[in-house]
């Protein structure tokens, strides 16, 4: 039986493709995949990531949607990247003593900060669900699952990670000075240009105003949901982490 791989476009025929590697069944993207990811992943550092990088600043949604659809030979696992990334960027913070917050002489966040550089990771991982939860709600129509927008969003993770990481010299540099929180707010804007251009070339059978717009939804939906998590971890602890 001939097989058309998914990744290359090869025809061939058995288990793996002869031209590119890729296996010949594709599963679907489900929990199944999402767990096998996480176990498996962080396994498997190989120069995926380069490819990763310049296929999410050159082409990003389209990468992205190839890759869900079965185009994933050349890729770093996604969950594992956001690991990756988020791990070495939390690092970074804590090496250098670069203040998440800015200037905090206001309110006493030295503590938060700390915490939130140690646990910067698992604060990335965790916030992941949200963004899906919102893209869930305002892109449902679109044929995709909640894995699938799952993986999507742990793919924009490692955008804006990539981002952060290559800005974090502006970061030090600015540590601790009047203009650091100048410096934060246009990093949040490029993040925000990210996450929209990545929408709208994933969802391309839809106009662009339309995925721009569901984008903007989505991002409010998050910053609410994410509002209420903090103001509800607030009220159960009484306190910030330290």
């Amino acid at each position: 039986m001939n097989i058309t791989c998914k990744n290359c476009g090869q025809i061939f025929k058995g288990h793996y493709c002869n031209n590119c590697g890729q296996t010949a069944e594709t599963h679907k993207i489900n929990s199944h995949f999402l767990w096998h990811d996480i176990q498996h992943g962080l396994l498997h550092f190989d120069k995926g990531i380069l490819y990763s990088f310049k296929q999410l600043f050159t082409r990003p949604g389209h990468s992205v949607r190839e890759f869900i659809e079965g185009k994933r030979v050349k890729h770093f696992k996604p969950f594992s990247l956001v690991v990756v990334l988020a791990t070495l960027y939390g690092f970074l913070f804590h090496s250098f003593h670069v203040d998440l917050f800015g200037d905090s002489s206001e309110i006493d966040l030295s503590g938060f900060n700390e915490w939130s550089v140690t646990h910067f990771s698992w604060i990335t991982i965790a916030t992941i669900p949200i963004f899906t939860l919102g893209t869930y709600i305002c892109f449902r129509k679109q044929g995709y699952n909640f894995i699938e927008y799952f993986v999507l969003n742990s793919f924009k993770a490692s955008q804006k990670l990539f981002a952060h990481l290559a800005t974090f010299p502006l970061l030090y540099y600015f540590n601790g000075t009047s203009h650091y929180k100048t410096i934060t707010f246009i990093i949040y804007l490029i993040d925000i240009i990210l996450i929209f251009w990545t929408n709208i070339q994933f969802f391309n059978k839809i106009s662009k105003s339309k995925a721009l717009l569901l984008s903007i939804l989505s991002h409010i939906i998050f910053l609410i949901l994410f509002t209420i998590i903090l103001v509800a971890s607030f009220m159960t602890t009484g306190k910030i982490p330290s």
